[in-house]
Formats: C-alpha cells, structure tokens, sequence
C-alpha cells in the first residue's frame, strides 16, 4: 500500500475577489454542480467556492501532476454525499492517472475559518 497526500490553504479574499472580478475564472474552474452549490450557500459562499478550490489544489498535489499531464481544473469535481461528507469525484485525465497510479480510494477534508480556506486530500493505492 501506498499513500499520497496534498494539501493546500487559501486566502477566502483572495477566491472572492477571483470568482467576483475574473472573467471566466469561476466557469474555468468549477463544474456547474459546484458552482449551483457555492451560489446556493448564501452566507457560506465564498467559503464554499474557497474550500473547493483548496481541495482540487490539494488532489492535485496528491495526483502528483498539479496542472500539467493533460489534467484541468474541471476534471477534479468536489461534491458531497448523502451525509455532507466532502467527495471527489474525477474525470478525463485526472481518472486516468488516478487508475495508474493504482489508486483505490481518495478522501479529503475540508475546514475554513474568517480569512482562509484548507484542504487534505489523501490517495491510498
């Protein structure tokens, strides 16, 4: 058995101030269910779009790639499940070198506070 690991923390401001000024950052990045929950979070929705890219930050390094290899943002989905529990769930590329690199389970944990947003994500294979 084999583990890999990422993590990854953000300034909240500075996802804000992206998915806000950017044009084009919040479609490049995040899937349309990612984007339909943040916008859904009212209050939480910066936080949500900051804990999201954290995580997509975090398997990456985990993956091994960051954003090199064919792998883009939008390959890498954070969804929950019935529970809350933060899922990924990947597609084109990064699936591809997930199932490579052997890979039999990838969780990730999610925290943020007022100013920033953090991200675990573990690969076992």
């Amino acid at each position: 058995m084999s583990v890999h690991c990422g993590v990854d923390i953000i300034e909240i401001d500075r996802v804000k101030k992206s998915v806000d000024e950017l044009a084009g950052f919040k479609s490049r990045v995040f899937t349309e269910k990612e984007i339909a929950y943040c916008e859904g979070r009212n209050k939480a929705k910066y936080e949500s779009y900051a804990a999201r890219f954290a995580a997509k930050e975090a398997v990456l390094k985990a993956l091994g790639t960051g954003l090199a290899d064919g792998v883009e943002w939008k390959h890498i989905e954070i969804s929950n499940d019935e529970r809350g529990k933060p899922v990924v769930l990947l597609t084109c590329r990064a699936l591809d070198i997930f199932r490579e690199m052997n890979g039999k389970s990838i969780d990730i944990s999610l925290s943020h506070c007022s100013a920033y947003a953090v991200a675990y994500a573990v690969i076992e294979s």
